[in-house]
């Protein structure tokens, strides 16, 4: 993650970890449903085309669209998630993210954003359990974000397209 608090650390989700206690009691007020549809993704890249192997940049936006703050329940304890191709996060190796629910707090008007850099590759395991690092082919990929809320619905997820020269 590159996003960084004032004070040059980093959450382990890419979102501010400061809390404000009072924005999420409210925000518990707003009744679930209507807070889920609140809640917008977008995802961008610093640019359309790259070179192989070249990082891509790649900025989750999510942003509340209500005035008043709002708590969104997610299906597992990953709060967003991004993938190419429809590969989480690049790489086909097990993720251990527990399916317990957790929950995505935004003020008023917030709008969280979290950078990652693909390398452009992919990360795949073999059946011995060994890792080897796939260059992505020439050609568009399509770049993707999303919320694990339950219900999801396109505003829960953002897709971009790039192109590997």
């Amino acid at each position: 993650m590159v996003d960084r608090r004032h004070d040059g650390r980093t959450d382990r989700t890419g979102f501010d970890e400061t809390k404000n206690y009072l924005s999420e009691a409210l925000g518990r007020v707003v009744p679930r449903s209507v807070a889920r549809r609140a809640i917008e993704v977008t995802v961008s890249t610093d640019a359309a085309e790259y070179a192989p192997d070249e990082p891509v940049a790649i900025t989750v936006a999510i942003r509340n669209r209500l005035p008043v703050p709002v708590e969104v329940p997610t299906t597992t304890r990953r709060l967003w998630g991004w993938a190419v191709d429809g590969v989480l996060e690049a790489t086909d190796e097990r993720r251990y993210v527990s399916a317990e629910e957790s929950s995505l707090s935004l003020r008023a008007g917030e709008t969280k954003r979290a950078t990652v850099t693909w390398n452009g590759r992919f990360r795949r395991s073999d059946e011995d359990g060994l890792d080897r690092s796939v260059r992505a082919e020439r050609g568009d990929h399509r770049i993707s974000a999303f919320v694990p809320v339950p219900d999801a619905d396109e505003r829960h997820e953002d897709a971009t397209q790039i192109r590997i020269r």
